[in-house]
């Protein structure tokens, strides 16, 4: 598994994910999608989008408003239940979340051996006294305070007047805006049941302990189902979405052994849950949640019929009765998703003896798709025809232009950012004075290194081939090997 530290500095170092203000100091777990992480995480939402509501006929979409009526929030019972236990340490004066303390590595000063510093794996003690961790794990000497409830919503205030009439949060979560809606989606689009609303937005939680890069934020986005279906059918369909939902990251790219299924103890089941299972990736800090697929039966209807005073019931025309509907809940997170799969696509290997970093993205998500390269940029001939190539391809996939490098360092630049093909503009592509024009471009593939070579006029009708996944088809009919 790649270290953290690696995709950061990749990051950073190629226009993935940057700091946010970073030259005022940056803000803590807040962080910036560069130009190629808007296209990752945009394709990320576009491949999830498409699958989970542009393909199946019982989905439709919504984009609701982050800033809700505040009454909202009671009927949800993030007034109530949404918080988490929180210690301080008395001497450093680091906040932690009281039910989190044993997951991360402490700081230790060991009376065994004359106090010396050690740092101890999560939940161990110590190796030379035994000793299990009592005081705050960041600083090894502060005791720690007893735990206190903290409320995770961020307040604001809606209107000029900071009174309490005029007090707001934004939202935790985007599935309330699809339940207050419920109403609205059941009239204007004629909806049976089962049918599903999806959102993609914006979500806000006051972390304690942010962190692990882009993983726990206080601002993310949400990628969210909210699935209705008449009761007593609750728990197939909760199995169905479950299996449907472990198997979208495989299609994607994501390695299956990197992926498994946790199911909720009772005890830790949310207050409106009668199920909860996590599809868990393997994270650079270890397993850690990917998406939850929650069975919250009636739970959010009935709480918001009651605190509204408005019907939110469906009239079965089998039946002729009323009922209010059970909900299944797939709930991922683009930031996350799309971390796991930089993650997934990181690898690292030596090439004619140096190293060569590449992101094996699928194609599909991909930022870059067609990198067009001029093998000599002081060659008019050969510039104007990749230019005009790369504008071509544009009105396709996302393709850019570069000259900036030696083709060798070109096509490195390229494996590093994940773009799966890039094609190359040479002398033979245009002619010179010793030879006569062949009007073919070579197309070289990210994964294998190997070079087949097409003409100009064919390159988007091969092209739209590989990028369904044909290139060993096509480069073994040109008998082509690895370079």
């Amino acid at each position: 598994m790649v270290d953290m530290d690696k995709i950061v500095s990749l990051c950073k170092r190629r226009g993935f994910i940057f700091q946010s203000s970073e030259i005022y100091g940056g803000t803590g777990s807040c962080w910036d999608y560069g130009p190629l992480g808007v296209e990752l995480k945009n394709n990320v939402k576009r491949a999830w989008w498409r699958d989970s509501v542009q393909f199946r006929s019982d989905m439709v979409g919504l984009d609701s408003s982050i800033l809700m009526h505040p009454r909202v929030w009671k009927a949800s019972g993030h007034l109530d239940h949404f918080t988490d236990p929180m210690v301080d340490c008395r001497a450093c004066k680091k906040r932690f979340r009281a039910d989190k303390l044993e997951d991360d590595t402490w700081v230790h000063y060991c009376e065994a051996t004359k106090g010396n510093k050690f740092a101890v794996p999560a939940g161990e003690p110590c190796n030379h006294c035994g000793t299990k961790r009592t005081l705050c794990p960041a600083c090894g000497k502060g005791d720690l305070t007893e735990p206190r409830q903290f409320n995770l919503m961020f307040k604001t205030f809606m209107g000029p007047v900071e009174d309490d009439a005029a007090v707001t949060y934004l939202r935790p979560e985007t599935a309330q805006g699809i339940f207050v809606n419920f109403e609205n989606v059941l009239q204007s689009m004629r909806m049976k049941l089962p049918f599903g609303i999806a959102q993609i937005g914006k979500a806000f939680r006051n972390e304690i302990t942010p962190g692990n890069f882009t993983f726990r934020t206080r601002e993310f986005e949400q990628m969210e189902i909210e699935y209705f279906v008449p009761p007593g059918s609750d728990e197939e369909w909760h199995q169905r979405w479950l299996d449907e939902r472990f198997a979208w990251y495989p299609k994607y790219g994501i390695r299956q052994e990197n992926l498994r299924l946790r199911e909720h103890e009772k005890d830790e089941l949310a207050h409106y849950a009668k199920r909860t299972a996590d599809i868990e990736y393997l994270f650079p800090m270890g397993w850690s949640e990917l998406e939850g697929v929650a069975n919250r039966t009636d739970f959010d209807l009935k709480q918001h019929a009651q605190f509204s005073g408005k019907s939110l019931e469906y009239f079965d025309e089998e039946t002729k009765q009323k009922i209010v509907p059970y909900v299944i809940e797939p709930s991922a997170g683009a930031d996350r998703g799309t971390l796991a799969f930089l993650v997934d696509a990181y690898r690292e290997e030596e090439v004619k003896g140096e190293k060569r970093v590449v992101l094996n993205f699928n194609p599909e998500l991909a930022p870059i798709k067609i990198a067009v390269l001029p093998l000599l940029k002081k060659n008019e001939r050969i510039v104007e025809t990749a230019k005009k190539l790369c504008t071509d391809l544009r009105q396709r996939w996302h393709a850019v232009y570069d000259d900036t490098a030696s083709i060798g360092r070109l096509y490195r630049r390229q494996d590093e950012v994940g773009t799966p093909f890039c094609v190359t503009v040479d002398v033979q592509t245009v002619g010179d004075d010793k030879s006569p024009s062949d009007d073919k471009v070579t197309i070289r593939s990210r994964d294998t290194m190997q070079q087949i070579r097409v003409p100009v006029t064919s390159v988007e009708t091969v092209m739209a081939k590989l990028m369904a996944g044909a290139w060993g088809e096509i480069a073994a009919e040109q008998g082509v090997t690895k370079n």
